[in-house]
């Protein structure tokens, strides 16, 4: 599939498929989204008993926040709504929250902040991680498998964060577009950055579709996700979004760099070649205006947000964590990392 490929099927919008579920709490969630709405009671008893990061509760929360983007192929769009569902989602959110917050170091300070931000700026003294790995070891198979990992976002790349834009005011809101429509485009279709991970993925040859690898996707990549969506859509979290998109932007040139590399040893091609070499350039920038004009904006007019942009920066680097080392485990075990229902 070619890149020409990807921009029709990205044109044509494609609703996901509903997913296969991965025990009691997605069972419940997708057998009710396949009929009409209403539903009835959803069992709220299961969360508690549920691993936060786990497979079943990371699939039954991204199928709810799901239907907040484009929805599932023959799902009904009143299920957005639907105040069974709802409630059951907020169970699954508070279990998610509470295990972050207590995974993370947390900070209330300005040094503490601060402290945060270079730690993501710094490169690390060995090369471990999966862009590491990439440029130097990896295979193209290996590749493929992290453009499926990252799909799951990147296609949907700068959505959750759009969701902040009203609750911000003054130079932190005034940026924060900014950055967003480097994301978008610039108003060029063609440039948006989703569509250029799909040109990518045909490339590659891998399937564009929006969607498209969720069944192979696994609880530490979902979570990933679910993360972003979560702070995008609860208006108390904003300024743990805004931490989570700093951070995710700090850290995005030096790994494309290294992308870029990989992609260049492997001989992966020219849309991938330009996915990551875009990120490198516009990143670069990105990092100065969300330290210094998004955070800072932000905390100038609500200082007592401080705490929720360390958290924000935290969480995502805890998240991203655990999903390198679910990839590089399998790898050095030989085996993929990704979900083979759906790979």
């Amino acid at each position: 599939m070619d890149s020409s490929v990807a921009t029709q099927v990205s044109a044509r919008g494609c609703e996901p498929v509903v997913p296969e579920p991965r025990g009691p709490l997605s069972s419940a969630v997708l057998s009710t989204l396949v009929r009409q709405p209403p539903g009835g009671p959803l069992p709220l008893h299961e969360v508690a008993h549920s691993d936060p990061y786990g497979e079943d509760l990371q699939l039954a929360l991204y199928a709810c926040y799901e239907l907040h983007y484009r929805g599932f192929g023959g799902v009904d769009p009143g299920w957005e709504w639907d105040p069974e569902l709802l409630r059951l989602r907020a169970a699954m959110e508070s279990v998610f929250h509470e295990a972050l917050r207590g995974d993370v170091a947390g900070g209330d300070s300005r040094d503490n902040l601060d402290r945060e931000l270079d730690i993501l700026l710094a490169e690390p003294r060995e090369p471990r991680g999966v862009s590491q790995h990439l440029r130097r070891d990896g295979t193209r198979e290996q590749l493929r498998e992290y453009f499926a990992h990252r799909s799951v976002y990147q296609l949907k790349e700068a959505d959750p964060q759009a969701w902040v834009i009203p609750r911000l005011e003054g130079p932190a809101k005034a940026a924060l577009v900014a950055v967003e429509y480097d994301e978008f485009g610039g108003g060029r279709a063609e440039r948006v950055h989703a569509r250029l991970f799909a040109d990518l993925m045909a490339e590659a040859g891998l399937d564009p579709t929006y969607g498209r690898y969720v069944d192979a996707t696994p609880a530490v990549t979902l979570a990933t996700v679910n993360l972003m969506s979560y702070l995008g859509l609860h208006r108390a979290q904003r300024a743990a979004l805004v931490g989570h998109f700093a951070a995710a932007e700090i850290t995005t040139a030096p790994t494309a760099r290294r992308m870029v590399d990989a992609i260049d040893r492997l001989g992966a091609g020219p849309a991938c070649r330009f996915f990551y070499s875009e990120h490198v350039e516009a990143d670069a920038v990105h990092e100065q205006v969300l330290r210094r004009d998004v955070i800072g904006g932000l905390l100038d007019a609500e200082p007592a947000l401080l705490r929720d942009v360390v958290f924000g920066i935290q969480a995502t680097g805890l998240l991203d964590d655990r999903m390198e080392r679910r990839l590089m485990d399998c790898w050095r075990e030989g085996r993929t990392s990704l979900c083979e229902r759906g790979w």
